[in-house]
């Protein structure tokens, strides 16, 4: 044991270790998320030089970043989710290389803070790679080697070719985004509390080390105090100094001292506490003991001499100062720190400062070194049970994305320019409608003939009486900007369409009388069925859509066949609408909706098969009586249309036969 673990003693090892069970177990199973979808689009159809204009009124010093990794990686969910495991390692690596030049006669704090830091597990977001990778976590891992050059300076006989390093990455770190604003008060705060002498000289010292940094600091402070207030930026409408309270504030500073310095570390133990029982959290458990126990192998290295409380001091108000300063930017704009959302973004200015701390904590709490490395174990397995947790998450959520984008390739074969698509909600988490209308023009729109956009996706939830979506009404102007194209639209050029939690997409269709079927659901979804046009739909195009590009087709279970049915419906082929029930039926599918009975009911009704169509009305009602509603439309609708139905083959009195069936059903008349 002892000869494996000196070969295996580098510290590349345990962080490469951790890094592959937190970030690599379900990587395969993860995809696009977000805003990784316009970003991915723009790079296919429009090219990587596309970023520049497209974040000039945004963040104009990401542009190159997103143009660089770009033209190297293509818009394949796979590619980016292998680089991003690989930048994450390059973080947990360039943290340790980094504090072992500030603790040269420390090692084992260097290594603690990376391995903690590399897993830190108040940050979720690390799967929606394309964005986060460019945005945050390539200039968080150039402002970590800046801090690692600043201290390699200290020790250096010529130390200004690493200043002048360390200078060009934190401007590389922190121009870029604003995300990393605060944490140049950290490197003071090193310097400062790593710094030998008096006080006063201690002040001196660090000041005059610091003074460069500060410049490009003040530099950059001026950068957004002018372009994010005074120029085009809009993006998270920065309301500093409105509606804050001094109250507010000591309430939102609690809640962040709470969360990133205990709460986050054994979150994951309240997540499963949720469905302990479930496969996915008994894995999730069996992982964090798996970890605990392989970092036994490791637990010699994270050993060490005590030290004195005025270092574990030093490391917890660091830390404090750190995630104070890290939550200043998004504290400024008004934001929310939100645990197991998109706003726990913002906790990757805050992971130095909350790793710093627990460290500290540790150090002070405990005095036996072999408890120490222990605790940093457990906290570290803990991490890496969180970041499955997480990439779980994902991993059914690209599993739900892919559901969403074949049903609607096989509903929606193709789809005539300039057609916005209209629904209250989506059942997914991590996309927005402006997220999906990306893949949305990329299943129907091979060509692109920029600034034009052909195709829109809207939520109607969050756009009603907007900029966006003025009205409801017919006729009503629709116009988005997305980044550097547009889309110009009508709400009379519109298809409406609708997925619930535990069914099938759906176009919803005014004549067939969807309007009183899905009565009970938001009015924002029902007040769009008027508008709604399925002969927008292209039901028999040259060349169909597809998603194959990101995901192979899944095996044809009840949807597939309800989403062709329904087309074959929408062009009157009820004959084919029969065909594909039987063939469902016959394989063991089933719906769990039971409105996507209705259409099969009225196709048998349609084609004079009164009988069957009547038993299937009588079980729906049987099993689920709240489709009464549903049921009886679909009747009134075959009463309505009776004169023309051929009944008994060619025998009249179809109108009959259906007013006898409605009141067997107990339909109001």
């Amino acid at each position: 044991m002892k000869n494996l673990r000196a070969k295996f003693a580098h510290p590349v090892f345990p962080i490469l270790f951790v890094t592959i069970l937190g970030y690599g177990l379900l990587l395969p199973f993860t995809g696009f998320y977000w805003d990784d979808w316009p970003f991915a689009w723009i790079a296919k159809f429009l090219g990587p030089a596309e970023f520049i204009p497209a974040f000039m009124p945004f963040r104009p010093f990401l542009g190159p970043i997103f143009y660089a990794t770009t033209s190297l990686i293509p818009p394949i969910p796979l590619y980016w989710q292998i680089f991003a495991l690989i930048i994450r390692f390059l973080i947990g690596l360039s943290v340790w290389w980094t504090f072992k030049q500030l603790w040269a006669t420390r090692p084992r704090f260097a290594l603690t803070l990376a391995l903690l830091l590399t897993v830190f597990p108040g940050y979720s977001q690390h799967w929606v790679a394309l964005t986060h990778i460019n945005q945050e976590l390539i200039p968080f891992l150039f402002y970590i080697l800046s801090f690692g050059f600043t201290f390699k300076a200290l020790r250096a006989e010529r130390p200004l070719t690493y200043i002048i390093i360390a200078l060009l990455l934190q401007l590389c770190g922190v121009f870029p985004t604003e995300y990393f604003f605060g944490l140049e008060g950290l490197r003071l705060l090193l310097l400062f509390f790593n710094s030998d002498g008096v006080f006063i000289a201690r002040i001196r010292g660090t000041i005059k080390i610091w003074m460069p940094y500060f410049i490009i600091w003040a530099l950059n402070a001026l950068w957004l105090a002018y372009y994010y207030r005074f120029g085009p930026y809009n993006s998270y409408e920065v309301n500093a100094a409105r509606g804050f309270s001094f109250i507010n504030i000591l309430v939102e500073i609690g809640d962040t001292l709470w969360k990133v310095c205990f709460y986050i570390w054994g979150q994951v133990l309240f997540l499963l506490s949720a469905n302990s029982f479930a496969p996915s959290s008994i894995l999730t458990i069996c992982l964090i003991a798996l970890t605990f126990a392989l970092l036994a192998f490791y637990i010699p290295l994270l050993k060490g001499e005590n030290e004195s409380r005025t270092f574990a001091m030093s490391l917890i108000a660091t830390g404090l100062i750190g995630i104070l300063l890290g939550r200043l930017p998004s504290l400024a704009a008004g934001l929310p720190l939100r645990l197991q959302s998109s706003y726990d973004r913002f906790m990757i200015s805050m992971v130095f400062g909350g790793s710093l701390f627990i460290i500290g904590f540790v150090e002070l709490l405990l005095r036996s070194p072999r408890h120490k490395a222990v605790v940093y174990s457990v906290l570290i397995a803990l991490g890496v049970g969180q970041q499955f947790f997480n990439a779980n998450i994902f991993r059914r959520d690209w599993e739900q994305q892919q559901n969403i984008y074949w049903q609607l390739s096989w509903r929606i074969p193709a789809l005539k320019p300039n057609t916005v698509l209209l629904t209250h909600q989506l059942p997914i988490d991590y996309e927005t409608d402006l997220s999906f209308t990306a893949p949305i023009n990329w299943l129907y729109a091979a060509e692109i003939n920029p600034p034009s956009l052909p195709y829109a996706l809207l939520y109607t939830e969050k756009r009603i009486s907007g900029v966006t979506l003025p009205s409801l009404a017919p006729n009503t102007d629709i116009s988005i900007t997305y980044r550097t194209t547009k889309f110009q639209g009508s709400t009379s050029q519109a298809v409406v369409i609708y997925m619930p939690a535990n069914g099938c997409l759906r176009v919803l269709d005014p004549s067939r009388g969807d309007a009183e079927i899905y009565a009970n659901l938001p009015a924002v979804l029902t007040d769009a069925i008027p508008l709604s046009n399925p002969s927008l739909i292209i039901t028999s195009p040259d060349v169909a859509a597809s998603p194959a590009f990101h995901s192979s087709e899944p095996q044809h279970t009840w949807c597939y066949y309800y989403t062709k049915a329904e087309l074959a419906h929408q062009i009157g082929d009820m004959e084919k609408v029969m065909a594909l029930e039987s063939e469902a039926v016959n394989q063991g599918y089933a719906p769990k909706d039971f409105n996507e009975w209705l259409i099969f009911i009225e196709a048998r009704a349609l084609t004079g098969d009164m009988q069957t169509a009547q038993k299937l009305s009588q079980q729906i009602l049987k099993d689920d009586p709240k489709m009464r509603r549903g049921v009886c439309s679909v009747w009134k609708r075959m009463q309505a249309k009776g004169a023309a139905l051929n009944v008994s083959n060619g025998q009249a009195g179809s109108a009959d036969k259906i007013t006898e069936i409605l009141s067997a059903l107990n339909c109001p008349q």
